[in-house]
């Protein structure tokens, strides 16, 4: 595993943090405290992880834009309801929610909802970007202040 990080470690963890914004459920952050505590550059570390999550999201969001309604119906099975649910949740909270693109199990719909509903591409990766820069910024200030406490 050591040889492994030393090697792709970066390109590794981008790749974790792209999927792990996309649809598809895996995380990034167990990646990138190991990184930590194998004393790689914690800036570099959380820019690739951010920069990755953030690509992924935007790959997320082309599918919302392109393919929403194939999708929506063909694809994830929303029925109308459901639709008509989350376009009243988008409506009340807005594009503010794409802040929240980090969190487990909504975030990868928000950006999903983002692409459907025409969010301007700008304004959706300014929101997610700082979203998850906040995300990976904490779980380093965290495993770096972890490991303080127990060496």
């Amino acid at each position: 595993m050591e040889q492994f990080l030393d090697s792709h470690g970066y390109p590794a963890l981008f790749a974790l943090s792209f999927l792990a914004s996309t649809l598809i459920p895996v995380g990034s952050e167990w990646l990138l405290a190991v990184m930590l505590m194998k004393q790689n550059d914690p800036v570099m570390t959380v820019a690739v992880a951010t920069l990755g999550n953030t690509l992924g999201a935007c790959t997320t969001w082309a599918i919302g834009l392109y393919g929403g309604p194939f999708l929506i119906r063909r694809v994830l099975r929303i029925d109308a309801a459901a639709e008509e649910s989350a376009e009243r949740i988008y409506q009340r909270y807005g594009v503010w929610s794409l802040l929240f693109s980090w969190l487990p199990v909504i975030g990868d719909p928000l950006c999903l909802l983002g692409g459907v509903l025409k969010v301007s591409f700008g304004r959706f990766s300014l929101l997610v970007f700082t979203g998850k820069l906040v995300r990976y910024a904490v779980v380093a200030w965290l495993t770096l202040g972890s490991m303080q406490i127990f060496t």
